[in-house]
């Protein structure tokens, strides 16, 4: 029997899906849909190398674990101070390069100290909103998280870290969601819902990053599922796989927040999830290899095109995305 934490979060995913009241996924569409994916755009994923910090391997393997301790707050980025031409994630990103490049990686016990005033500093938000403060707030928390995390387990060490993973993505998911900030797993209908976004995406940066070896050669890469959050749904619903209920649309059209943990919200995420898982099997059964992984870069990226920008989709203010 498959225990693995990734076939957990399938099967729960699938089994919200076949029950969901707010969100319909058309599956008779999913045949036709993926048979023109541009699919070469899922083959080679790849980081902008502008926004994001590529150097050694230890360093490297430092920024990607603090960025990812923060890569949350798209219920928060409307309100966040953007640099010119960029969406909240790449300010972020852009800001922790700058620094990583003009100072290296943050120790372990900086991080375990680290405060919202520095995230403010860190990241260009002074003179903003409670909104954002709040947000620096949890950036803060998350960084003592992780750096409490590397001192207590790891002897400060961020490598030490992913290595005591022994290439296994799915047991870095493990080591990670250990932290209550990566510990992405709601109660819903009876069912404890995994998700484990960013941890998942986490093991997916380190390998890009450093180009599937040493730290970032992980031999079941291929098992993680997309990194659910609100942009691959988004894209899927304007694409016309998912279907929401009216009065779903309606809040999102309006702007209306959607509560973390909602019914509503778990079911965004897990059909959008069981949607990928459909759409990727119906392209292995056509001779067509693709991964989960390389599905949610494909359509990730294809949700920063303005068409699907002008679009409503669902915020939602929590730590996971």
């Amino acid at each position: 029997m498959d225990t693995s934490i990734t076939n957990e979060i399938r099967s729960a995913c699938a089994a919200i899906a076949r029950k969901a009241k707010f969100v319909r996924i058309h599956e008779d569409r999913i045949g036709a849909y993926a048979a023109v994916l541009p699919l070469y755009k899922a083959a080679s994923p790849e980081l902008d190398a502008d926004r994001h910090f590529i150097g050694a391997e230890a360093e490297t393997v430092a920024f990607f674990l603090t960025l990812d301790s923060i890569n949350f707050g798209s219920g928060y980025f409307p309100h966040l101070r953007k640099r010119p031409g960029m969406s909240g994630y790449f300010t972020v990103a852009s800001s922790l390069t700058d620094h990583f490049r003009a100072h290296g990686p943050f120790s372990a016990d900086a991080l375990a100290t680290f405060t919202a005033a520095g995230c403010t500093n860190l990241f260009g938000q002074t003179d903003t909103d409670d909104v954002v403060r709040e947000l620096m707030a949890l950036f803060a928390g998350a960084l003592n998280d992780l750096g409490e995390c590397l001192l207590n387990h790891f002897d400060g060490s961020f490598p030490t870290l992913v290595a005591a993973a022994d290439g296994s993505a799915e047991t870095l998911v493990k080591i990670l969601a250990a932290m209550p900030f990566f510990n992405d797993v709601h109660p819903c209908r009876n069912l404890q819902v995994p998700f484990h976004k960013r941890a998942q995406l986490t093991a997916a940066d380190l390998s890009i990053a450093l180009g599937g070896k040493g730290l970032g050669r992980f031999h079941d890469l291929s098992r993680l599922t997309i990194f659910a959050d609100n942009l691959v749904p988004h894209v899927l619903r304007v694409d016309h796989i998912l279907t929401y209920d009216d009065d779903l649309l309606a809040r999102i059209n309006a702007g209306t927040l959607i509560p973390a943990g909602s019914e509503e919200e778990i079911e965004i995420r897990a059909c959008a999830l069981h949607a990928v898982e459909l759409i990727k099997s119906a392209l292995n059964a056509a001779g067509r290899a693709v991964t989960s992984q390389g599905l949610d870069y494909l359509l990730w990226n294809r949700g920063q095109q303005p068409h699907y920008k002008a679009i409503p989709r669902h915020r939602t203010r929590c730590v996971y995305y």
